[in-house]
């Protein structure tokens, strides 16, 4: 079981521009044409900000039907708000230290990964809280100049581990280890 920080990138390395929307990334096509469909099999239990929350919820909601939910597994949605249920979600909304619920969402994963989807801010919790294993980042070939950065922490010393490199399309996909988190 890993816990696994999986997301895009732009090129100047924000994940959201500054209204929290991804359109940017919305033009890049398919994910089933990504290392996605892999990834998501083995996940067992997502963790995700309040803006990255609200963000899907407004996808899904784009038409006058709104479009089903689109993970099969929990989630576990760390807000200081009250936010609203997607009809269909497993979603359990949570506050505070990352760690408790961590330990809860590793076991409903039950030996599966546990996806960090976003924001930064929250990945970055989850490294603070020494619990962050990996990172897989696609870079887009755009930049916004400002918005919500891709980790904001300082991760220098020792460095992320390159483990892997690939690109699909006009993206780049890196794959990061967290040194002294590798087994």
């Amino acid at each position: 079981m890993k816990t696994q920080y999986y997301g895009a990138s732009t090129l100047d390395g924000f994940i959201a521009d500054e209204n929290h929307s991804l359109d940017w990334l919305m033009q890049m096509g398919d994910p089933v044409e990504t290392s996605y469909p892999g990834f998501i099999r083995d996940v067992g239990a997502l963790a995700m900000g309040a803006h990255t929350y609200e963000w899907v919820v407004r996808y899904l909601s784009q038409d006058d039907t709104p479009q089903p939910w689109m993970y099969e597994q929990p989630t576990w949605v760390f807000t200081h708000r009250d936010l609203p249920v997607h009809p269909g979600a497993d979603v359990r909304f949570v506050r505070g230290d990352v760690r408790p619920v961590h330990a809860e969402m590793a076991e409903v994963a039950g030996g599966k990964n546990v996806w960090v989807v976003g924001g930064g801010e929250l990945a970055g919790q989850f490294h603070d809280a020494g619990l962050l294993d990996e990172l897989i980042i696609q870079i887009v070939p755009v930049t916004l100049g400002r918005g919500a950065p891709l980790l904001p922490r300082r991760i220098a010393i020792p460095p992320l581990q390159l483990t892997d490199v690939r690109q699909y399309g006009a993206m780049v996909e890196v794959r990061y280890t967290v040194p002294g988190r590798e087994g």
